[in-house]
């Protein structure tokens, strides 16, 4: 069962509060209003995916969007990457990574692991301003599968 895009819930994995900011700032520039999860570290973000059993059934059937950074205090967004896609319940949520990396070795990992879409941030403000606003584009053709379609 797909779902609209307007119930789609973004969860935003971002150590960097700076960016976190710019990044929802921007996100709603381009006029989308859907709740935007936000953490800090990815041991809290899994807890959230994953739920209170660890077994990821708590997110079936939710409508998710990962913006993911590499970069965090406690582990690396590819490990984070990996876990999602390799369980059932939240394999088929769309991860966008979001990142200052631009190691070739990682982007090829990302999407080897499954990552829909990589984006390398900008240093400078208005690129990275731009490139955000870029993802309205994407959020608007989007499908968002259920975790069990």
């Amino acid at each position: 069962m797909a779902h609209d895009t307007q119930s789609m819930r973004i969860v935003m994995i971002e150590d960097d509060e700076g960016h976190a900011r710019l990044i929802e700032k921007n996100i709603r520039r381009t006029g989308v209003t859907n709740d935007i999860v936000p953490f800090a570290d990815g041991t809290s973000a899994l807890a959230y995916l994953f739920g209170a059993d660890g077994s990821g059934r708590e997110s079936m059937g939710r409508a998710l969007l990962i913006l993911l950074d590499l970069n965090l205090p406690d582990m690396t967004g590819i490990d984070i990457l990996a876990r999602l896609k390799a369980n059932p319940h939240t394999r088929r949520f769309p991860v966008v990574v979001l990142t200052t990396t631009d190691d070739l070795q990682d982007i090829r990992r990302c999407y080897d692991i499954g990552a829909n879409v990589y984006i390398t941030k900008p240093v400078n403000y208005d690129s990275f301003a731009d490139a955000i606003r870029k993802l309205e584009l994407l959020f608007s053709v989007m499908q968002i599968p259920g975790a069990e379609a």
